[in-house]
């Protein structure tokens, strides 16, 4: 598995959700209390998107929109037209707080009027959880805007199609088609002009360290050498290594073992697994070693690192 698969498949929380929304103007819905990274599409028509900071983005068919590290976002026909509705926890509300009946079913996951003209956008949420979704949100700005592309308009309409039908396994299809559309836009996003990916991204693609990439976050618990690396990838032990530093501003060694900690304080926060197998699973065999990784990284140990974060739930 590459590296951005698996990073998403170990940071997704929960199911993505994903819903339609099929309206002629004038209509505006807030977002609130949302999760840590939403994808809106506009499939037909344009609309307009605005953040915490109220500044407009016009959005016409095609548009991929990725929102991460907001509190809230609304999406309206018009940036003149004013706030009607807001949506939290699932819960359609006026906004001065009154409870309001979903009356606009129009098909699975479908809402609206479907009138013609109307404008046509799908929205998928990710629950994205702990140092792991911290490395995927790490890749985007809070809005990040990607233009519609002959690469991600065969992937919306598919989800398009899918989004209102009722089919056995219909969630998973949608969870892996709203996938797909995510890793288009990451991609497209991370190409253009305005975006600023970590190193580790950049390197991805380059030859040798991007396989060495690919295989520490393969196999974490492995006892890697930079000899062994160097011999996996095809390449001289010297040339590896400066190679890796320079792509990925860590020598191989040192992001392998930041790595193992991401992956540990995620386990730690998420399991009831004991410190002593938790250094096991992301390489370490004396848990007095993994302590003392642990807290070089996190200024705590283990044990109490993990009594604080569950006192934050």
């Amino acid at each position: 598995m590459d590296v951005l698969s698996e990073l998403l498949q170990r940071a997704q929380a929960t199911d993505a959700l994903v819903r339609q929304i099929i309206a002629r103007g004038p209509w505006s819905m807030t977002y609130a209390d949302v999760p840590s990274l939403s994808v809106v599409a506009t499939l037909g028509g344009s609309a307009c998107l605005r953040l915490d900071d109220g500044v407009p983005r016009m959005l016409a068919a095609g548009d991929i929109v990725l929102i991460t590290g907001v509190d809230s976002y609304t999406i309206a026909d018009d940036p003149e037209t004013p706030a009607y509705y807001v949506i939290r926890d699932g819960r359609k509300y006026t906004v001065d707080g009154d409870p309001v009946e979903w009356r606009e079913y129009l098909a699975p996951r479908t809402y609206g009027d479907g009138l013609p003209g109307a404008t046509t956008m799908v929205r998928g949420a990710y629950d994205l959880r702990g140092g792991v979704g911290d490395r995927l949100l790490g890749l985007l700005p809070p809005l990040a805007v990607v233009p519609a592309t002959p690469n991600t308009r065969p992937a919306l309409d598919l989800l398009t199609t899918e989004v209102a039908r009722e089919e056995p396994g219909q969630d998973a299809v949608l969870r892996r088609l709203l996938d797909f559309v995510l890793v288009l836009a990451l991609r497209a996003w991370c190409a253009g002009p305005d975006a600023a990916p970590p190193s580790w991204f950049r390197a991805l693609t380059s030859p040798g360290v991007g396989d060495a990439l690919r295989l520490l976050h393969e196999e974490p618990a492995h006892r890697w050498s930079v000899a062994e690396l160097a011999a996996k990838v095809g390449l001289s032990r010297a040339t590896f290594a400066a190679r890796f530093t320079k792509l990925v501003g860590q020598p191989p060694l040192t992001y392998l073992t930041t790595w193992r900690m991401t992956l540990a304080a995620d386990l730690l926060r998420t399991t009831t697994a004991t410190v002593a197998v938790i250094a096991r699973q992301v390489g370490y065999e004396d848990p007095f070693a993994f302590s003392v990784a642990f807290k070089r990284t996190y200024q705590q140990s283990p044990t109490t690192w993990r009594r604080a974060v569950t006192r934050e739930r």
